[in-house]
């Protein structure tokens, strides 16, 4: 007997194309789940179901259990550092970690500051980037508005996703350098990865050959 998926669905700008991935699967009764707040949908054709939840938190359900897998975007993975198999990139959702500041602060070197804030939701990779880099910097974790607090003084510096770069742009910040690409990945139970390996498998290879699709166009 064919067992049921639990998928982890992540809330905000990667859901869309995660319902268009799964749409191209048959899984056609997703639409609504960007205007509900619903967060558990089932699929029973298709022999999945669907859990929406904060991207922070994909990693987690999936480590654990919850979920048998999960889609997120490879920056919260590498900042989470969760015990699941990353079988494969999806191609969407690219985006790129940034430093960026104010204007005046682009060129001026980082190693003469004696006190450097960097405000950010991501403290363990910025941690990381600087440490590398030689910089002595206290980072202040946020949960959201990172682009605020140069602009109030509460960071020199901040580290955060950027796509097109607008945000940046709309409060007077410029990137500096880039820490790393990032874009949407699938991510496994390590142990649903053993028992349910069949339907896992066969997900998987139906996902591949729909990302290989796009990346055709």
């Amino acid at each position: 007997m064919k067992q049921i998926l639990s998928v982890a669905l992540p809330k905000g700008r990667l859901l869309r194309p995660c319902l268009e991935l799964f749409h191209e699967l048959g899984c056609r009764s997703l639409n609504e789940m960007l205007f509900s707040r619903r967060l558990l949908w089932e699929e029973a054709k298709q022999g999945l179901r669907f859990m929406v939840i904060k991207p922070v938190d994909v990693p987690i359900y999936v480590e654990y259990g919850s979920a048998d897998l999960g889609i997120v975007g490879r920056d919260i993975l590498r900042e989470e550092q969760r015990d699941v198999y990353e079988p494969v990139g999806l191609g969407f959702g690219r985006c790129r970690l940034v430093v960026a500041g104010p204007p005046e602060i682009k060129g001026e070197n980082l190693h003469l500051r004696h006190s450097l804030r960097v405000a950010t939701k991501y403290p363990r990779l910025t941690r990381e980037h600087f440490l590398k880099r030689g910089i002595s910097v206290e980072v202040i974790a946020l949960s959201g508005s990172v682009e605020l607090a140069p602009q109030v003084g509460l960071a020199d510096l901040i580290v955060d996703v950027v796509q097109t770069g607008r945000t940046l742009r709309d409060n007077n910040l410029v990137e500096i350098e880039e820490i790393m690409a990032s874009e949407a990945c699938l991510i496994v139970n390590r142990a649903s990865q053993k028992l349910k390996l069949r339907e896992i498998a066969e997900l998987m290879e139906r996902i591949a050959d729909v990302v290989v699709k796009w990346r055709e166009k």
